[in-house]
């Protein structure tokens, strides 16, 4: 009996807090929902189209110099560093004069050189406007698909409701992500769209298994409410998501700081949605199965009809 009641006692009363929660939620979803209508993603080359130019210069590059000499030249470039202090990477929007397009790196490699001299072509790519478009176009629906399967899956699984409870959850991390990303202002590009369909599967998974422990403890633990049943499995599961979702970030930190510039966006976008996933795993899902009044009944299985007939013949 004394070690039930230490037991009791470890366990933190989530549900208590989740109207606070739900605030915080609602301002982030709003702030992130007006930054995109407002003033959208900074889309990459992936999805506008245009030219990427890596360039090494021989000693530390000042980028402001750089994009200040291609503006001279009539080029409207974003200019950035690139790994180290002397590679640059120079994103072109789509030039109209297709003559142009083929020789265009050549000319701001001399445009480059005639200020600097020493500075190498390192890489070089181009994406026609078209393939940006259809590569958006293509992940977007990728995204509605990923949460339509989701849909389907857990209504299979659990029940309707616990579905809609881990697509909100779901929903409401892609948004804050996205809305992070727009309001930053850092480029979105094919690397940051498959951060987002991993955090997508990384939330899910953690949804899942406080789902799959509220079902259980559902038909366990009879004499609990409902609220009382969800704050029970959720500290069952919280050793195991805190635990996760650390050893995820050790990794994606990692990344961040020493993967280079290439997988920085991926990084920033996966410890983004982790951090979000985990929260939303918590409060958001669990939550929702409260707001749309999920019983301990709506999870028995039903009564063969032989069965109902006995109990309705009993005096």
């Amino acid at each position: 009996m004394n070690k039930q009641k230490k037991n009791q006692k470890k366990q933190y009363n989530f549900m208590a807090y989740r109207r606070f929660a739900v605030i915080i939620s609602a301002v982030l979803i709003l702030i992130s929902l007006a930054s995109l209508a407002i003033r959208g993603l900074d889309l990459g080359v992936d999805f506008t189209g245009g030219s990427v130019i890596e360039v090494g210069y021989p000693s530390t590059a000042n980028v402001d110099e750089i994009r200040a000499t291609l503006e001279k030249a009539g080029y409207d470039a974003s200019v950035q560093s690139f790994g180290s202090d002397k590679d640059i990477l120079i994103r072109l929007a789509p030039d109209n004069d297709s003559g142009n397009k083929d020789n265009i790196s050549q000319k701001v490699l001399e445009v480059l050189q005639k200020h600097t001299a020493g500075v190498e072509m390192r890489r070089v790519e181009f994406v026609g406007p078209q393939i940006g478009d259809e590569l958006r176009d293509q992940g977007g629906i990728a995204m509605l698909l990923a949460l339509a399967g989701i849909l389907i899956y857990v209504t299979l699984r659990f029940e309707f409701r616990f579905s809609v409870g881990s697509v909100v959850a779901l929903l409401h991390d892609v948004v804050i992500t996205l809305g992070f990303f727009s309001v930053i202002g850092i480029e979105f590009d094919l690397t940051i769209l498959a951060a987002i369909l991993a955090i997508i599967g990384y939330s899910l998974n953690d949804t899942i298994v406080v789902f799959d422990r509220v079902r259980e403890n559902f038909l366990k633990i009879r004499k609990a409410t409902t609220e009382e049943s969800i704050n029970t499995s959720i500290n069952q599961t919280l050793a195991r998501t805190i635990v996760t979702s650390l050893t995820t970030l050790l990794v994606l930190f990692a990344l961040f700081f020493f993967g280079g510039e290439i997988i920085h966006g991926f990084a920033l976008a996966m410890i983004i949605g982790v951090v979000i996933g985990t929260y939303s795993s918590i409060y958001v899902a669990s939550s929702s199965l409260l707001m749309m009044g999920v019983t301990r009944e709506a999870l028995l299985p039903p009564i063969p009809d032989e069965e109902s007939e006995e109990i309705e013949q009993m005096p």
